[in-house]
């Protein structure tokens, strides 16, 4: 069997080998390229820092915990040294928002270290299904606001007994 050349069937001579760069002087430098990656996604971080934690004011944002059981959803905000007068709870849609302010401690002394924050906070969550608005109540006990937020009765489980 014949073979035509390779110029007659429209292709190169593959007798030549392929050239490959050589690996011993090319450097791969796997840090500039994480810094690429970082300069192209800082815009990024920094307007969901803005929006999701500054909030473009003092405010911060309280640690909180949010359960669901088959009757509703608890939600706890952790507010040490907040009294209960100076928290503010609303309710829309499904969209809980806790607001208010941690006042600063009168001291005697001087202050050499301080991590805890003070000023306005805001929690806010939006729950993952319909609610009773008018069944919402709360409390704040050891520095800890439990706020109990019924399922709608649509979306409660029903236990159906088999006879």
């Amino acid at each position: 069997m014949l073979l035509a050349e390779p110029a007659e069937r429209g292709t190169t001579d593959m007798t030549q080998p392929a050239r490959r760069q050589n690996t011993a002087t090319a450097s791969w430098a796997p840090f500039d390229e994480l810094q690429q990656v970082y300069a192209q996604l800082r815009p990024l971080i920094e307007a969901w820092d803005q929006v999701y934690f500054s909030r473009g004011t003092d405010e911060f944002v309280p640690s909180g915990d949010v359960e669901e059981t088959d009757e509703g959803y608890v939600v706890e905000v952790e507010l040490p040294g907040v009294k209960k007068d100076d928290i503010e709870l609303s309710l829309e849609g499904r969209r809980l928002r806790v607001e208010g302010v941690r006042k600063e401690k009168e001291r005697t002394g001087i202050l050499r270290r301080r991590t805890r924050a003070v000023g306005r906070f805001r929690y806010e969550i939006v729950l993952p299904g319909p609610v009773d608005e008018e069944r919402v109540s709360a409390s704040l006990g050891d520095g800890v606001l439990t706020v109990l937020v019924p399922k709608a009765a649509s979306e409660r489980q029903r236990r159906i007994r088999v006879t």
